[in-house]
């Protein structure tokens, strides 16, 4: 399956940069350019993409704005993967916040941006080892909220979810656990549902807010299978 991927970038060198790189691939094909945010909603309505890379700093509407638009939008099926040369918490944040399902820096080699599309086309959320370092740094120590649906967790999903928060691919989860791929994701899945949460970059951050991963482990009471 082809996945289409719209470039949003107010700067046409690093779009013709992305789109080299991009189309090299025989899976990936550039549905569409942008250079401003407005044009990135438009762009994702028109080309109907399953990635959309999105900067953030664009003249006009700004890249998160964009990504909160395109999100909004009835029936949309693309996925934001946040590229940018700054990383800064008041980007990453509400980035993540907002819904977008990665965060990159463009310093990245290519061969992780590819992976990077990939990921996210197939549904799954990814944040650069830098970025899941400042969402360590931002919850580390912190009062933890109480949190609906906890106690749902069975000992297994809990694992699964302090793996994740470790930054764990689905393979490297199943190797660990030694069962397949597939009862991974139906892991994941009902981790998301019972917790009410997005997608794995919000169960990232809802892990480290409650101590079931990072400096504090696994908050009181909590078991492991």
């Amino acid at each position: 399956m082809t996945i289409r991927v719209v470039l949003a970038d107010d700067q046409a060198l690093v779009r013709r940069g992305f789109r080299l790189i991009l189309e090299t691939e025989p899976d990936l094909e550039v549905a569409g350019e942008a250079s401003n945010g407005e044009q990135a909603v438009t762009a994702a309505r028109r080309d109907q993409p399953d990635v959309v890379l999105m900067d953030i700093q664009m003249p006009g509407l700004d890249g998160l704005e964009a990504t909160r638009r395109i999100l909004a939008e009835p029936g949309n099926r693309a996925r934001v993967l946040i590229l940018t040369t700054f990383e800064r918490d008041d980007y990453i944040f509400p980035a993540l916040q907002i819904g977008a399902s990665g965060f990159l820096l463009k310093t990245a080699p290519p061969e992780e941006l590819v992976a990077a599309v990939r990921v996210v086309a197939s549904g799954e959320s990814l944040l650069s080892p830098s970025v899941t370092r400042r969402v360590i740094q931002r919850f580390a120590g912190q009062p933890v909220p109480p949190a609906a649906g906890l106690d749902r967790l069975t000992p297994r999903e809990g694992e699964v979810l302090r793996l994740i928060a470790e930054g764990l691919s689905n393979a490297e989860i199943a190797a660990e656990l030694y069962v397949g791929e597939a009862t991974v994701k139906t892991h994941i899945s009902n981790v998301l549902a019972k917790l009410g949460l997005r997608d794995r970059v919000h169960a990232v951050i809802f892990a480290y807010q409650q101590g079931i991963a990072g400096p504090g482990g696994p908050p009181l009471g909590w078991t492991r299978s």
